[in-house]
């Protein structure tokens, strides 16, 4: 049987990679610290199951292929709020935020076709781009650095008559890098001066550490025709299982393409729609809340990364994860040996592998993505357990 040489391109996830064998190390009895995966622990906004269930609609009916009117009323206030302002018929209501990404590069990306994306990057980016035709021309950063990547002169030698976009994550996913108001313009003049599009992934946008003002790319009105936005309730509301993203953007013709695809799937589901709508009307101190909460649990990874010898973390500003580089010859082995041979009364420890969140082959061997989503005393075992894996799986060779 013959298969897609695009689907081919492509791999699977470092955060799920390692699934199979943490089964395997539970059904030997043990007892998994995950930092793999961004699933928040926070508890949803008891608006969101009250809303389903309220609802008494006699018949499950499909949704409007842009999204039902409350929703899309509901994002436009949340963005009115923060002094952004989008028409109704700008913001499309799409199946999480990986939809609306999906749903931005199909319509502006071709067969053989690039995009500048800062690496590390979230690996799905990739996945993405190749079923596209398309590739990733990555932006180089350096744990050594922070994985700093916004100027100018890094920026603009990697444009060639390919290239059609360039995308970040702001806050950053996987490095919690949160790019300052001059450098989201100097990106935004970017894009402008090549003709290209600046795609902003803000799922994380509420986490922020510093006391930043939330900002977002949809505040460069000049760039109309330039800002594609991508947003969801996932991470934001803690609700990745209601699968609610959205696409926004003041391009008409863009819209227009991408109401093909919103009305090739039809309709994203009613219920989650439905009970998402209500997640807006969650007040400040629900943010502040949590902002506290991930704030306390990045003070604490850092704290206990210090004190492990060789390793390299800058500190993360925002979302809640970090990157760090180990004193290990291979991130992945490593991952697999903590699962299949060691074990500390019991327990062990989880983190995605950093090598898959690159484009440049070789990079990110030693490297490390930490999703920190555990409540404050399992992180510091889950630390430990680190630093004791990193000593013995060095004493082993």
């Amino acid at each position: 049987m013959k298969f897609s040489s695009k689907v081919q391109k492509c791999g699977l996830s470092p955060m799920r990679k390692f699934h199979p064998y943490a089964v395997a190390a539970e059904a030997k009895g043990r007892n998994i610290y995950h930092l793999n995966i961004g699933q928040p622990d926070v508890i949803t906004p008891p608006a969101f199951f009250e809303a389903i269930r309220s609802f008494e609609q006699p018949v499950l009916a499909y949704a409007p292929s842009p999204g039902i009117p409350e929703l899309i009323d509901a994002i436009q206030g949340y963005y009115d709020a923060l002094d952004m302002h989008f028409d109704k018929s700008e913001i499309l209501v799409t199946t999480g935020g990986s939809e609306a990404l999906a749903i931005a590069l199909q319509c502006i990306l071709d067969d053989g076709d690039e995009i500048l994306i800062p690496e590390p990057f979230y690996p799905n980016y990739n996945t993405m781009v190749r079923t596209c035709g398309a590739s990733i021309r990555p932006i180089p950063t350096s744990p050594e650095e922070g994985y700093h990547y916004a100027e100018r002169s890094k920026i603009e030698p990697l444009i060639n008559a390919h290239t059609r976009a360039i995308m970040v994550t702001n806050p950053g996913n996987p490095t919690g890098t949160v790019l300052e108001h001059d450098e989201m313009r100097m990106l935004v003049d970017v894009a402008k001066a090549h003709d290209l599009f600046i795609i902003g992934d803000e799922a994380y946008r509420e986490f922020v550490y510093g006391g930043e003002p939330l900002q977002s790319f949809g505040e460069f009105a000049d760039a109309a025709e330039n800002v594609i936005v991508i947003d969801t309730v996932s991470k934001r509301f803690s609700a990745c299982g209601a699968r609610i993203g959205c696409l926004i953007t003041r391009n008409h013709e863009l819209l227009g393409h991408a109401m093909k695809y919103c009305q090739s799937r039809l309709s994203v589901a009613t219920l989650d729609q439905v009970a998402s709508a209500k997640l807006y009307t969650v007040g400040p101190e629900y943010f502040a809340a949590v902002r506290e909460e991930y704030k306390r649990r990045r003070d604490t990874v850092m704290r206990k990364l210090k004190e492990i010898p060789g390793v390299v973390c800058k500190c993360p500003k925002g979302a809640f994860y970090l990157m760090a580089a180990l004193p290990v010859d291979d991130a992945d082995k490593f991952q697999q040996w903590l699962l299949e041979e060691f074990e500390d009364n019991g327990d062990t420890v989880m983190f995605a592998p950093g090598a898959p969140f690159y484009a440049t082959p070789g990079k990110g061997m030693n490297e490390i993505r930490i999703a920190y989503v555990l409540e404050q005393e399992k992180l510091e075992r889950a630390m430990d357990l680190l630093a004791l894996g990193i000593k013995q799986y060095n004493e082993k060779k």
